[in-house]
């Protein structure tokens, strides 16, 4: 049988926009607005402004590059890549994959910086967006609980390969040159989670989107990959994973192994891309349904904060635990701080809703926050379950009449198709660097994107 590199680098050279689903195309755009309007966002921050000085002054002047988004500047490929996905986190509109995966970092800076150089239509570039989330996500899927807890960081790992997957497809590689490209990103693969444990801050997607142009450059060259190289003894999954036979330490649903096997099996039929959703506020994700949950229940039944005597959550127990059990920082059910899960339902009980532009600083109480939030978050309960879905908590507001009301979440409130994803995230149009027009202008381009003859068309108006 083919190794698992070889069959998921046949299925990528072989996918052609005509195979895809409409649904896979509409969220193609969907990641892709959303990404391009949380580089908007993080462009106007310290850390994306960093990023974008540490390329120009290492990279400024090369004849052959790509542009970075907003200021314009044309550095190399990896360096564009690494600068807008920077960016991309500052501006904490992320997309969500089980809780700890944010492709949007990667998979749309590594395209944009090759649509640009190879002149992809929109069509090709919807194509290659599809090919490095749905790869990305089924190598992820059921290991990242155990590769956290082995001291990962799991979205800049598997991320290096949505990244480079998603390039190599636009510059038109091969299989071999595929097939090389992901066993060069076993290798050029990396991030760890202690750093920011202990006060220092993570380097994240930027790094492994620079190290995937480097992947996708070194099997264009010809440099030869090797085989085996994710499920070999000595492979991806035994190095991270700390075995190669699916055992788990820790999965999202108590099960105990996964199957290798899994992970090639009905590409292109069943996509795991439709599961990603969309972190519309820029607060840790496992929080967000809270808040869209706590709203709904509040506005369905007329409860004012005032009348609020406690409040129950009953959630997934993985999202108690950020980033693992094995080491969390941060423990949500018994943690009653600014920041918490518990201030989130409290905030969405309180304001039935959620800032959208708000300073991605998860643990701390915004300047306004009323004192009523900070008091019923003292009376907000997080009770871990092992089997409720993720981003799927199941809300229980006791009124001091006597009464309660509940609502369970599904996990999907956050998976929309293009429109609402558009009609959601304009509400930040009044904090970017351009005008509304402006912004509704990549909206519409986002919209038709497989209509466009040259995807670069993206990039010229993402700069301002």
């Amino acid at each position: 049988m083919a190794s698992l590199s070889r069959q998921l680098a046949r299925w990528i050279t072989n996918l052609t926009y005509d195979k895809l689903p409409p649904a896979v195309i509409d969220r193609a755009k969907g990641v892709t607005l959303h990404c391009l309007s949380s580089i908007l966002i993080g462009s106007q921050t310290k850390p994306g402004r960093d990023a974008v000085k540490l390329m120009v002054d290492e990279e400024a002047g090369v004849k052959r590059g790509a542009t970075i988004l907003v200021s314009g500047e044309k550095v190399t490929k990896g360096g564009a890549a690494f600068a807008n996905s920077e960016m991309a986190f500052a501006g904490g509109k992320w997309d969500t994959f089980r809780m700890l995966m944010h492709p949007g970092t990667s998979v749309p800076p590594a395209s944009l910086a090759a649509a640009e150089e190879t002149g992809a239509s929109g069509k090709e570039f919807i194509t290659a967006i599809a090919a490095g989330y749905e790869v990305m996500e089924r190598l992820a899927a059921d290991f990242i609980p155990t590769l956290a807890a082995r001291g990962f960081h799991a979205s800049p790992i598997f991320g290096i390969f949505g990244g480079a997957i998603a390039a190599a497809k636009i510059f038109g590689l091969n299989e071999d040159q595929m097939n090389s490209t992901i066993a060069l990103c076993a290798s050029l693969a990396s991030g760890n989670l202690e750093g920011a444990r202990s006060g220092g801050r993570a380097l994240r997607e930027g790094a492994a989107v620079r190290n995937a142009m480097l992947a996708v450059a070194l099997a264009k060259q010809g440099h030869i990959g090797g085989e085996t190289v994710l499920e070999g003894d000595a492979g991806f999954y035994h190095a991270y994973v700390g075995n190669n036979q699916g055992r788990l330490l820790y999965s999202f649903v108590g099960d105990t192994h996964a199957s290798l096997d899994k992970i090639g099996e009905k590409l292109g039929e069943d996509w795991m891309f439709l599961e990603t959703l969309y972190r519309i506020y820029s607060i840790s994700g496992y929080n967000i349904a809270h808040i869209d949950v706590t709203a709904k229940l509040c506005a369905d039944h007329d409860i004012r904060p005032e009348n609020i005597d406690r409040i129950e959550a009953v959630v997934n127990w993985l999202e108690t635990q950020y980033p693992s059990p094995a080491f969390a920082v941060r423990r949500e059910d018994t943690n009653k701080k600014a920041g918490s899960t518990a201030y989130h339902i409290a905030y969405a009980a309180t304001k039935r809703g959620f800032p959208m532009l708000n300073e991605w600083v998860p643990q701390t109480a915004g300047k306004d926050d009323p004192p009523e939030i900070l008091a019923l978050t003292q009376r907000v309960t997080i009770i871990p379950s092992p089997t409720m879905t993720l981003f799927g908590p199941r809300i229980t507001i006791f009124t001091k009449d006597g009464k309660n009301y509940t609502l369970q979440g599904t996990g999907r409130e956050f998976i929309w198709d293009f429109e609402e994803e558009a009609r959601r995230i304009r509400a930040i149009s009044s904090g970017l660097p351009i005008t509304p027009a402006h912004y509704e202008s990549i909206i519409e381009m986002c919209r038709k994107l497989d209509q466009q003859p040259r995807a670069d068309a993206l990039v010229k108006l993402m700069v301002k």
